[in-house]
């Protein structure tokens, strides 16, 4: 089981739809998690994409010196940037960061945004947009390793002598992950996409997408393996944990929650749509499966739904989906720098994940204070 944490360049906050306990988003706040996420042991971080973020692209390589180990998933859109360009951006972040980057395809699915972005193409458009965009990504990346070039004549792009003179450090090219409901999204990941991603949904629907795709990938001769993306509200006891998840929204007003849900229902993203449908835009229908918590998605585009509970409940759930495939979890919590410590300390220790080399010597793993100047405190088995 690998477990991501988030970079919350788009704001973070104590309170959800209020300047109430918000912090400010700037680069020592994003390197404060970075750093946090990549030595507590996390193995990636998602950046997010789109206006209302920090470019991701010149986040991430802001981190690169900042961390070790941490591999960075970062979003390319198709439609906005060429993809050859795309590829020498993918080869630049990976030779500099010697191979710690994971490519997040993100088509899109709020026309407001992409027609300000200057895309004025459909839905299905903009998913056989991306299929062509992937070809020729992928085609100059793979070709880039034996120094070649490439040609592609598509509906509604082309590439004549397409190269990438500097290769990446993954060969063929940084693992391509992708999230998308529609069936034309099902498409796209069956052809090209090494890591599905599904928002978090009830246990049932999660495992409808996982088997579509796989039959999809299973047709075109290739294997996937999937992720999920999350928030996580967990506490020592459960209790605490669904009080937390009170207080999260207690500063939220209904007048915000409409105009956050008339929002997103101009989008055409069926994503969303699902996202919506779990809470309807009330409060008093969060819990929409055993632990599982729509109340980020009142306000909140893209991930809405959140674990919650004790550090048990939590493990038992992730398991739970882990069962259905699932190998990659992207987590992410208010405020994220401490929560990031918070699920670390409470519940790596009840997951089954290949844990980092620790440093030798007495003080290499969770030990606290120093009891009176001497003595290591007790562990919990002791």
């Amino acid at each position: 089981m690998n477990v991501f944490w988030f970079i919350p360049t788009h704001g973070d906050s104590r309170y959800l739809g209020t300047s109430e306990g918000a912090r400010t988003a700037n680069f020592d706040y994003f390197r404060q998690i970075a750093v946090a996420a990549d030595t507590l042991g996390y193995e990636g971080v998602l950046l997010p994409t789109g206006r209302s973020c920090e470019d991701a692209w010149v986040v991430a390589s802001s981190l690169i010196g900042a961390t070790q180990k941490l591999k960075f998933l970062v979003a390319i859109r198709p439609g906005l940037t060429s993809p050859a360009l795309a590829a020498r951006m993918a080869a630049t972040f990976d030779r500099l960061s010697n191979g710690r980057l994971l490519i997040n395809v993100v088509t899109g699915g709020d026309s407001v945004e992409l027609e300000g972005d200057g895309v004025f193409t459909s839905h299905d458009e903009r998913y056989e947009i991306t299929d062509e965009f992937l070809h020729i990504w992928r085609q100059i990346l793979d070709a880039s390793h034996r120094n070649e070039s490439i040609d592609f004549i598509g509906k509604h792009l082309r590439s004549k002598g397409g190269r990438s003179l500097y290769p990446p450090v993954q060969n063929p090219h940084p693992p391509l992950w992708f999230g998308g409901s529609s069936p034309a999204a099902h498409a796209i990941a069956g052809t090209h996409i090494d890591t599905y991603l599904t928002w978090g949904e009830p246990l049932e629907d999660v495992e409808k997408k996982l088997i579509d795709i796989r039959k999809r990938a299973a047709d075109q001769g290739r294997t996937m393996k999937f992720g999920i993306r999350l928030h996580v509200i967990v506490r020592e006891t459960s209790d605490e944990a669904w009080a937390a998840a009170d207080k999260l929204i207690s500063k939220l007003d209904d007048e915000t929650i409409a105009r956050a849900q008339a929002a997103f229902s101009k989008m055409d993203s069926e994503g969303q749509r699902r996202m919506a449908a779990l809470h309807g835009g009330r409060r008093d229908k969060l819990e929409v499966a055993p632990n599982l918590w729509a109340g980020v998605g009142l306000v909140r585009g893209g991930a809405g739904t959140a674990l919650v509970g004790n550090p048990q409940e939590v493990a038992d759930r992730m398991k739970e989906y882990a069962e259905l495939g699932i190998e990659t979890f992207i987590l992410s919590g208010y405020p994220h720098l401490e929560e990031s410590y918070r699920f670390a300390e409470l519940v790596f220790p009840l997951l089954p994940r290949a844990q980092r080399e620790q440093v030798s010597g007495p003080l290499s793993g969770p030990f606290g204070e120093i009891v009176g100047n001497h003595y290591l405190p007790k562990t919990s088995q002791s």
